[in-house]
């Protein structure tokens, strides 16, 4: 039955307040946010978003979960409907969860009884799954005949592994949090007291000692101890994390575990795993005072943002793992960068401002929110990426749905909750952390203020900031002056901008200018306010070329664009030939920033003259043209079908993909065993990889499959005389499932025939080179390998060349 969702759009304009307060506690963040539900967001940037994500992608979620089973879970769970098994992963619960808060904080700041009732019933059939002692788990309580192979013989078994029993509480938590501060009503904060008694209960010292193979529920504890003051919920959080790197416990550096917590000072492993642990960590430091856990995650911060983040502030190079790489080895192409990744990064981001008051946080926050978070969502928000590469050949699409759907429900839940890091305060001291078009209701200590902000911002840099005070009160205003408005684009020396701006901010107070002080990358404003108070200042929108540490191997001889926080990339679509690999750009190219309405929903583009090269046959001359060159915003591509992309844009020729000559190869119909478009284009793109173990750009392959005979095949456009063919083998070892093959062979098409090739001589089947077969020269007009996988093993091609 199909759901309608007619009730999900937006009711009223009134902002539902928040039903409840936290508890009083004795110890917190010295700086505390001012709440999404006090900041009511009117751009023409955030505001389209979050209402894209409140009338499609909520219902669009819901729609996929209800579809996809992940509804069914808890009913078979609860025993109201027989399944022969559940969904894919055992954290499929999740997506419930995260959708069922993003819901909630819709419910936040706009009304909807609708909506509100079709929660109602989600919580009534997810108590229903709950066991009387209040374990949640629909993966064991199903009890199905034949059990995820990641659900252990009993509870908590395979928890430090793959279980996801305490990833899925966590999520729970924090649900249940956002949907009682939202209406008031305690259904789901019940199940998650329910379940979080039994964890305080089941854990602990002496007790079962076991931590979250996947971090998220020491978070959740903390939101669960701030709603209820219950200190053993804090306690909790802390044990789990101080358990990490102890003996007799799974110990490695995918799930952090190879070290306690208080000894690690570099990021390693999963990445998602890994910064919500930090972002736990804050929240235990805050909350109980841990100089140890602070001085562990202010080394692990700078080793992130000095040596393994993207320019997008995506984090998490590589697909092995999902995980952090080596100290500035950050491919472009293969980066993986999750989309989750960039979500947690804004949460720890976010902690560690809370705690320091530096606007190097919010530095880097902005540039994730702006840039590799937002990509991860379509403009019509029901198309997704779950990595967020900086590069591509046409591989990478967004997709309708995913079957480890975590990237698609975090954005539903993070987007609503976006105004909420707008502003801060500190007693009587007000941060403007980003610049949003905005109406806000701020309550401090010495009075309460109505605070709007007026920009286009990010487009234009120009920000008018009217104080509306109910009396007269003295506090101080915190604007932040962004790094990248001052030349210095992240703190450290990751990347730079040669043409440094070194021009203070003009910042004027009601029309003339005043004085302020820098503390800590902010203009601090200490003064008296009075009703219409207006603030005024204009942030240079340079068009910045962006230069990577020369350690960064992949973006040498390359620059990055970036017009305020904007980051920008080419994209075929709107170039020459729709390709974008083989475009040079003089590094002193003038570049006009020209906004397109009718483009992407409205972006501001930069155009700037470059120039082409291409590759001829039978010579090693390249044909170079001059041409227009136009980028776009990162966070928008991809919108418009697959095709070329990237951000870093060479200067140099050496640095840049020629496009292909027109060969044989390149000139065929492609097919093979496999039907898969996007892979199929790798075998005649005329990439060369740097080695078998390549995954930077298209390749095809045959995995999972085994020991099976596979083919692929051309179908030349004429007949042609060929003699030699060339391949270079797909081999991800050790950790991945491709191997060079057990055995293959030429045949070409004879009649209706397939007829095998008479051969000359032969290489041996070898990886990290080409592999070559000389035969008789034969007319054909199709040629075909047949390719035997090895016994446990698949096999994949990254090129195939035919002379």
């Amino acid at each position: 039955m199909r759901i309608h969702y007619a009730f999900l759009l937006p009711l009223s304009l009134g902002c539902l307040a928040e039903a409840t307060a936290q508890v009083k506690l004795k110890s917190d963040y010295p700086i505390q946010p001012v709440a999404f539900t006090q900041v009511k967001v009117n751009d023409n940037f955030w505001a389209p978003k979050i209402r894209t994500n409140a009338e499609v992608t909520i219902p669009y979620t819901l729609d996929q979960c209800k579809r996809t089973g992940r509804i069914d879970n808890f009913l078979v769970a609860a025993g109201k409907k027989k399944a022969e098994k559940l969904t894919e992963y055992t954290f499929d619960d999740t997506d419930l969860y995260k959708i069922i808060e993003g819901a909630s904080y819709g419910l936040q700041v706009k009304k909807n009884p609708g909506l509100e009732r079709y929660l109602d019933t989600l919580i009534n059939i997810i108590g229903d799954a709950q066991e009387p002692d209040g374990y949640l788990y629909t993966f064991r309580t199903a009890k199905m005949e034949k059990p995820h192979d990641w659900v252990g013989s009993k509870r908590w078994e395979k928890e430090e592994d793959l279980s996801h029993e305490l990833y899925n509480s966590g999520h729970l938590f924090e649900a249940a949090v956002a949907h009682y501060q939202a209406t008031g009503k305690k259904s789901l904060l019940n199940i998650a007291t329910k379940n979080a008694d039994l964890l305080v209960k089941t854990f602990g010292p002496g007790k079962e000692e076991k931590f979250p193979g996947h971090q998220i529920v020491e978070t959740g504890l903390t939101k669960l101890y701030r709603v209820t003051g219950k200190k053993e919920y804090l306690d909790l959080a802390k044990f789990f994390l101080d358990l990490r790197g102890t003996p007799g416990h799974l110990n490695h550096e995918y799930s952090q575990a190879h070290k306690k917590v208080v000894d690690q000072h570099e990021a390693v492993g999963h990445a998602v795993r890994a910064t919500y642990m930090y972002t736990g960590m804050a929240d235990v430091a805050a909350l109980n005072g841990d100089k140890q856990y602070l001085a562990a995650i202010d080394d692990i911060w700078n080793d992130v943002v000095y040596k393994k983040m993207y320019i997008t502030g995506g984090i998490g190079a590589t697909g092995n793992g999902e995980a952090f790489g080596q100290a500035y080895d950050l491919p472009n192409m293969s980066a993986y960068a999750e989309t989750c990744a960039a979500i947690a990064n804004v949460y720890w981001n976010s902690r560690m401002f809370l705690l320091h008051g530096d606007a190097k946080y919010i530095d880097v926050m902005e540039r994730t929110l702006y840039n590799g978070l937002l990509s991860g969502v379509s403009l019509s928000g029901d198309r997704f990426f779950y990595p967020n590469p900086l590069a591509s050949m046409g591989q990478h699409q967004r997709s309708a749905w995913f079957g480890c759907a975590c990237c698609i429900s975090n954005m539903t839940r993070f987007l609503p909750s976006m105004p909420g890091y707008v502003y801060a305060q500190n007693k009587n001291d007000l941060y403007v952390n980003l610049f949003v078009g905005s109406e806000s209701s701020i309550q401090l200590p010495a009075g309460k203020l109505n605070i709007v902000q007026t920009t286009d911002y990010p487009w234009n840099g120009k920000n008018e900031i009217t104080v509306n005070t109910e009396k007269n009160f003295t506090f101080g205003l915190h604007i932040r002056i962004p790094g990248w408005a001052t030349g210095q684009p992240v703190p450290g020396d990751l990347y730079s901008e040669a043409n440094t701006n070194t021009a203070p901010l003009t910042i004027l107070l009601n029309g003339q200018p005043v004085k302020y002080e820098k503390q800590k990358g902010y203009a601090v404003i200490n003064r008296t306010w009075k009703k219409g108070d207006k603030i005024s200042f204009e942030l240079p929108m340079d068009i910045q070329k962006l230069s990577a540490n020369n350690q960064v191997k992949a973006d040498r001889s390359r620059f990055a664009l970036q017009r305020g926080p904007i980051v920008y990339c080419l994209e075929g679509a709107d170039n020459k030939d729709a390709v974008v690999m083989n475009v040079v750009v003089d590094k002193n190219a003038p570049i006009e920033a020209v906004y397109k309405p009718q483009l992407l929903n409205g972006v501001m583009t930069l155009n700037m003259k470059g120039s082409s090269t291409k590759r001829q046959l039978n010579t090693a001359e390249l044909l170079k043209t001059t041409q227009d060159v136009t980028a776009i915003p990162y966070y928008s591509w991809a919108n418009r079908g697959p095709g070329e992309m990237q951000v870093w844009i060479p200067f140099e020729e050496s640095a840049a993909r020629p496009m292909p000559a027109p060969t044989i190869a390149s000139r065929s119909k492609v097919s093979a065993s496999i039907k898969n478009p996007r892979m199929l284009k790798g075998l005649n793109d005329q990439y060369d990889p740097q080695d078998s173990r390549d995954a930077s750009a298209v390749y095809l392959h045959w995995w999972p499959k085994k020991n099976t005979l596979e083919y692929v095949q051309y179908d030349f456009e004429s007949a042609e005389t060929v003699s030699e063919t060339s391949v270079y083998w797909f081999d991800d070892a050790p950790f991945g499932g491709c191997r060079i093959p057990a055995s293959w062979k030429v045949l070409y098409r004879k009649g209706e025939e397939w007829v095998p090739v008479t051969v000359i001589t032969a290489d041996s089947i070898s990886k990290d080179k080409y592999n070559t077969i000389r035969f008789q020269p034969v007319k054909t007009n199709g040629l075909k390998i047949e390719i035997q996988q090895p016994a446990e093993h698949s096999t994949g091609l990254h090129e195939w060349i035919v002379k």
